[in-house]
């Protein structure tokens, strides 16, 4: 349960006696403010005048060197539009409006009347500089010739600081251009006089005139730098002096005590004294913002007591005021919003500001009581709140040691984690419908909660993608059956085909579901096949006996021709033969079944009857009919599986029999000469020696099959 939260009586009273000034510091204040309002002059602004040489000097100068007509020296100066300190404005006067502000107490000061600021312009001359010895007013520059003005220019043209040299710039720029046109009039009245024509002649640029323009223009890309230099100095005083007019309306707006904005404020006065020049577009606007924002000060500080007491009266009404909603409070039905309330009203107590000092501690223990009520109410309210929160955390451990549980089981099959699913499910919605618990664990239960759920069902996912994968690998299982099926549907060899079939449907069934798309589809598929065969195989015994007559008949014949065969005396060819009886009796139907066995002794007789006479032993024959038997199987999927088993069975068969006649053997050398030892050996040989022709089959049944085409 949270900690109740109030406003400590203490610290009401500490904020008021912070609020309350003294009277003897407003006194004080008020008594140095005037002193310091008194005491400001008129703000002047002192800028060096380096704008006033036109931009096109070069350009004059190119014109006053060019030939012309017998204009005066006096026109040529004005048409130059030659700078001339004396031409500048010595002052300017500006009017500027002062709007109404409102002050940091609430209460408007009075829109100012216009006001005249008279600025002055002002060059200023470092007494420090090299050239401060030279005395312009001294130097009669009237009387230089050509060659002295441009001597006179030289020594001063590489000085940086443009205050120091532009008026005597002005001086020898006017002089040599006087004395430059008088050159050229000279000149050309002496080729005139010289006889010569006058429309011919041109004149060129002498060695003067160009170590002149020479000279200026290193002056003017001084003048240049100067002027940029001094530019942006203004501009980072004027920024300086904007960031102070910002300052004094913060501190104009401060809530500070009076003794602390008094000594900001003259720190920001000092400061504004310190800054230089500003930009001449902003002097004015600059200097009655400033002008405005100390005055607006000044009637901050000049606030009088009826005013203050008026503040405290208001103040009062309104913490009265808090103090009959808190009461209001005692009534409200929700204990959350009531106590949210009361903490809004304690912000509101505070921000409202002292009230009359005979009615503080009456009216600050009216709102301590009522508050003291309202958290006594919510103490109540929690008690019982963190009481039943306590029952909810036993009821969700409790339901996470479900969760846990559900976790450990184990489940392997669609239904166990449908059922397991389903528990989880009803664990949730139980969970949802128990309240909080106590907030402190309340996050960590449901972490706890929420971790088990996370987990359950990232065991069942990787479950369903493990039985997904399963469920295609069976897929691809069936379509395997489903081909070799369709490989066995036409086949007329009813009994082995019959037997194929019915070890696919078995291992169909030990196969396990396969994708639901799926199911229907390779399952029809596989029974059509299945079906197929099993109809034909119907339909050929339906109609068996009508051809059992026939084939009794072929195998009579058959017989008799095998009796009176003559062999040769070729032991490969008679095999051949033997291989060959061996085939047509197999090509030949279904007899009636009461001559089956008759017949099949018979045939046997026959044949044993040539094998005796040929000499030709067991192993041979059965050899032979193996690989018969072999070489009728179909090539199906189904047939190199029962070859791939056969040869590993023979392999396996042929390597223990292997050891079994070693082992005999060797038992055999170990038996003594004696009538009941010499049974046991005669017995012992005659297991080895049919152990030896077995395993004379199996060897060349295995050769049988590694020779095979199929498999």
């Amino acid at each position: 349960m949270e900690k109740e939260k109030s406003l400590p009586e203490k610290d009401a009273v500490e904020l008021e006696i912070t609020e309350n000034q003294p009277a003897e510091l407003i006194n004080q204040v008020e008594g140095e403010m005037d002193e310091i309002k008194h005491s400001l002059p008129d703000e002047k602004q002192v800028e060096p005048d380096t704008q006033s040489e036109s931009s096109t000097d070069h350009d004059l100068i190119n014109e006053a060197f060019l030939p012309t007509e017998t204009e005066s020296v006096e026109a040529t100066l004005k048409d130059e539009n030659i700078d001339d300190p004396a031409s500048d404005l010595d002052q300017m006067d500006v009017m500027v409006p002062i709007t109404s502000v409102s002050s940091s107490e609430g209460h408007k000061i009075e829109k100012k009347s216009v006001e005249k600021i008279k600025t002055e312009k002002y060059v200023p001359v470092d007494d420090d500089d090299n050239l401060s010895d030279i005395s312009y007013d001294d130097v009669d520059i009237d009387s230089y010739s050509r060659e002295q003005i441009v001597e006179a220019l030289a020594e001063i043209v590489n000085e940086t600081d443009i205050s120091l040299i532009k008026k005597k710039i002005t001086s020898l720029k006017v002089a040599f251009l006087r004395e430059n046109k008088i050159a050229r009039e000279k000149k050309r009245e002496e080729f005139i006089a010289a006889g010569g024509n006058i429309e011919e002649y041109v004149t060129d640029l002498d060695n003067i005139e160009e170590k002149f323009k020479a000279l200026f223009d290193i002056y003017k890309q001084n003048k240049a730098k100067f002027n940029k230099s001094q530019e942006e100095l203004k501009l980072q005083n004027l920024e300086l002096k904007k960031q102070i007019l910002e300052e004094l309306k913060v501190l104009n707006n401060s809530e500070e005590t009076l003794k602390k904005t008094y000594d900001e404020f003259k720190i920001l006065q000092e400061r504004w004294k310190e800054i230089g020049i500003v930009p001449q577009a902003e002097i004015n606007n600059l200097w009655q913002s400033y002008h405005f924002l100390v005055e607006m000060f000044f009637d901050k500080v000049k606030i009088n007591k009826e005013l203050r007491d008026l503040d405290l009266r208001k103040n009062l009404e309104l913490k009265v005021e808090l103090c009959e909603k808190t009461e209001e409070l005692l009534i409200e039905p929700s204990i959350t919003k009531s106590f949210k309330e009361l903490q809004n009203f304690h912000e509101q107590w505070k921000k409202i500001g002292p009230v009359p000092m005979d009615v503080k501690d009456d009216i600050w223990e009216r709102f301590k009581q009522a508050t003291d009520k309202i958290n006594e109410r919510r103490r109540e309210f929690y008690g019982d709140l963190h009481e039943e929160q306590t029952k909810n955390l036993e009821a969700k451990l409790a339901l996470c040691e479900q969760a846990e549980e559900l976790l450990e089981t184990e489940s392997n099959t669609l239904k166990e984690w449908q059922e397991q699913t389903d528990k989880v499910n009803k664990l949730l919605e139980e969970w949802k419908s128990i309240g909080p618990a106590p907030k402190k664990v309340n996050d960590e239960v449901w972490k706890r909660f929420k971790s088990l759920l996370n987990g359950f069902f990232e065991i069942k996912k990787e479950f369903y993608s493990k039985l997904k994968e399963q469920q295609l690998n069976n897929y691809n299982k069936k379509l395997d059956l489903c081909l070799q099926a369709e490989s066995l549907r036409d086949s007329d060899d009813w009994k082995k085909t019959t037997d194929d079939l019915i070890n696919l449907q078995k291992e169909w069934k030990t196969l396990g579901p396969v994708p639901k798309k799926y199911s229907d589809k390779v399952w029809k598929r596989f029974r059509a096949a299945c079906d197929d065969f099993f109809n034909k195989k119907a339909k050929y015994y339906s109609n068996i006996h009508i051809h059992e007559e026939a084939n009794l008949n072929q195998k009579i014949e058959l017989i008799q021709k095998i009796k009176n065969y003559s062999f040769g005396a070729d032991k490969k060819q008679n095999l051949v033969v033997f291989k060959d009886f061996q085939r047509e009796w197999m090509q030949i139907g279904h007899v009636p079944i009461k001559e089956k066995e008759k017949l099949q002794v018979e045939f046997r007789k026959a044949i044993n009857a040539h094998l005796e006479h040929l000499k030709i032993n067991q192993t041979e024959i059965n050899t032979i009919n193996y690989k018969s038997k072999i070489e009728n199987l179909s090539d199906s999927p189904a047939t190199r599986n029962m070859i791939y088993k056969e040869r590993s069975f023979l392999s396996n068969k042929i390597s223990k029999m292997k050891e079994d006649i070693n082992l005999w053997e060797n038992n055999v050398g170990f038996l003594a000469n004696s009538k009941n030892a010499n049974l046991l050996k005669a017995e012992f040989e005659k297991k080895i020696e049919s152990a030896k022709n077995d395993l004379a089959l199996m060897e060349s049944k295995l050769k049988v099959l590694n020779s095979a085409d199929i498999g």
